[in-house]
């Protein structure tokens, strides 16, 4: 990086893999202290271990909870206070997708997808804001998507979720401008990190050739991330396709968009195929 990034302690949700292990990965030598967040306790305490082994300095406490439930997310907002561990960086990353049509989904996954990307990640936000307000330094990282750009069939619910971390994040950066607190919008295109493989649904088609095109790596996505909040960008589009296709989106007229969107390959197949 630029200049080293130190943290006195980095809270991570989703941290047991994907981008949220890579974040735990790239904050460790630049904390004290981490706080990782998950439902997979084992691969929890195997990346402690890991990480502690690597920067003997550095102080890890891992935290095994369900973050759609309120109950837990109460219980890790009062046990991180209480044992001094309230975060200086709060990283948003848990999140979930469902990739297929909307009046065939699951709704018991749909609301516990809406409870992760949206109302734990507000929750945990608002759990936090205070002390890093009163102690006067703080930043928050919330992981979005490049999805929240856009209205796409057989994503609706993921895509929407999205779009409410976008806006939110961008609103809640001007109201904590006069306390000097960054917020940062991290806005990835795919990424291979299991992500996919979850999102799926039996008998879904699989995803064309031509999107190994755009993806970027969980190293780059996580390095531009934190190289954006440590210059107080507004968002992050990690990778230069993914950069400018977002560029090339906000430009884009609703006509054209919808256009696009509604004669992109669908998830599942047409009836009759």
């Amino acid at each position: 990086m630029d200049s080293p990034l130190l943290y006195d302690c980095s809270l991570i949700t989703g941290a047991s893999s994907g981008l949220g292990e890579e974040f735990a990965c790239q904050l460790a030598p630049h904390c004290r202290r981490l706080v990782l967040v998950a439902r997979r306790e084992e691969e929890l305490g195997l990346l402690r271990d890991r990480l502690q082994s690597e920067y003997s300095e550095l102080k890890v406490e891992v935290v095994n909870a369900d973050l759609t439930s309120a109950e837990a997310r109460e219980e890790l907002i009062t046990t991180v206070k209480e044992h001094d561990w309230a975060p200086s960086l709060l990283v948003n990353n848990a999140g979930m997708g469902d990739y297929g049509e909307f009046v065939t989904g699951d709704w018991e996954k749909l609301e516990q997808m809406l409870s992760l990307n949206i109302i734990a990640l507000t929750h945990l936000t608002h759990g936090f804001l205070p002390d890093m307000i009163q102690s006067g330094h703080g930043a928050v990282l919330n992981v979005s998507s490049l999805a929240s750009l856009l209205p796409i069939p057989d994503f609706a619910v993921y895509a929407a979720s999205k779009s409410y971390v976008t806006s939110f994040s961008e609103a809640l950066r001007l109201e904590l401008n006069d306390h000097e607190i960054p917020v940062l919008t991290v806005c990835p295109g795919p990424v291979h990190t299991g992500f996919g493989e979850i999102a799926g649904r039996e008998g879904s088609l699989e995803e064309s050739p031509a999107r190994e095109w755009f993806f970027v790596s969980k190293e780059e996505v996580v390095l531009e991330a934190l190289l954006a909040l440590q210059r107080e960008q507004p968002r992050s589009y990690p990778g230069l396709k993914v950069s400018l296709i977002a560029t090339a989106l906000a430009t884009m007229p609703p006509g054209i968009l919808r256009y696009f969107m509604r004669n992109r390959p669908r998830a599942v197949p047409e009836e009759g195929d």
